[in-house]
């Protein structure tokens, strides 16, 4: 299919890792025109020709003024804040749906707007009961969490805003995210000097790296697929594995003491929100059978890798106030 050209594309989400690294990619394209986003917070690194601005998501007259202005020919969606990432769970969930009412009621009034990209997440088909244990995209949402809730209200509200209109709405449902400079809940659990895991049943669960979650998007803005889509880096790891790997405190569980840890967890700064603690329990997994058909690609990094390359990371270094005396000279 041949690339449509001179392309305006909307980022919303900008301010946050992903949504930097989204925009960063997007404006390296040949056939993007135009990328303009928004965010309550700056990008987190420096972009050449995007241009950025600052909006709550409460603020509905400010963004429908930005979409009527910038008039996209496609919406990447990354206004999505996980619960104890950037924010409180039920300050998440607040900003997330302000954010999806505000920008899809203003862009159902836009001209040229073809395509809207949505960040959702492996979290929207649920864990336990008679769910499948590999979901494909066939599978039904059923979420049991907040944050799998909060994604499956997402892409209902796009489904409902454009229903009966030409706009096409790509879903990518992401595996948990992690990278460097990603507020992962997981990654930053994953990270303490104890790594709990469920010693009677250990669960397995898949990641995706956040070079291979933009590489998803940039591709799928391109591509225009119009269907959900999940992505996931190849290979599964159980929460034992990553203490080998990260030569962690093993801390094996059951029964009650789950509920000890999260709180040891919250005190050490890696809150533990209700998705984290299914992948404990349950582990989290999925496999695309539309990824390489659709976008022609599939996740560079595997499971495995990005584990690995989690306990590389260089952690917080604290450096010292100067002196005057040092100062000075």
């Amino acid at each position: 299919m041949a690339t449509e050209h001179g392309r305006r594309i909307l980022i919303t989400g900008m301010g946050s890792q992903l949504g930097s690294l989204v925009a960063r990619e997007l404006e390296q394209q040949p056939w993007v025109d135009a990328v303009v986003g928004l965010d309550t917070d700056p990008p987190r690194r420096r972009l050449d020709r995007a241009e950025f601005h600052r909006l709550d998501p409460s603020d509905t007259l400010g963004t429908a003024a930005l979409v009527r202005d910038v008039d996209p020919h496609t919406i990447v969606h990354l206004g999505v804040w996980e619960p104890d990432a950037r924010a409180a769970p039920r300050h998440a969930e607040v900003l997330t749906q302000q954010s999806a009412e505000s920008v899809f009621s203003a862009a159902k009034r836009t001209a040229s707007l073809r395509h809207v990209v949505l960040r959702s997440g492996i979290e929207v088909y649920g864990r336990a009961g008679d769910r499948p244990k590999v979901p494909d995209e066939s599978t039904a949402m059923r979420p049991t969490s907040q944050y799998g809730r909060m994604l499956m209200y997402l892409e209902h509200a796009a489904d409902r805003a454009f229903n009966g209109t030409s706009v096409r709405v790509t879903s990518l449902r992401l595996a948990p995210v992690v990278g460097p400079h990603v507020p992962s809940p997981l990654g930053r659990l994953l990270r303490l000097p104890f790594v709990p895991f469920n010693v009677l049943q250990p669960p397995l669960f898949s990641l995706l790296h956040e070079s291979d979650a933009a590489r998803a998007f940039v591709l799928a803005t391109r591509d225009t697929p119009g269907t959900p889509v999940n992505v996931v880096a190849e290979g599964a790891v159980s929460g034992f594995a990553t203490v080998r790997a990260g030569r962690k405190i093993p801390l094996p569980l059951v029964g009650p003491e789950w509920m000890i840890t999260r709180r040891i967890a919250h005190l050490f700064g890696a809150p533990v929100p209700e998705h984290v603690m299914e992948v404990l329990h349950h582990g989290r997994q999925a496999i695309s059978t539309r990824i390489d058909d659709l976008l022609g690609w599939h996740p560079e990094m595997t499971t495995d890798e990005i584990v690995s390359s989690l306990y590389s990371w260089e952690g917080v270094v604290r450096v010292a106030p100067k002196r005057e005396w040092e100062v000075a000279s």
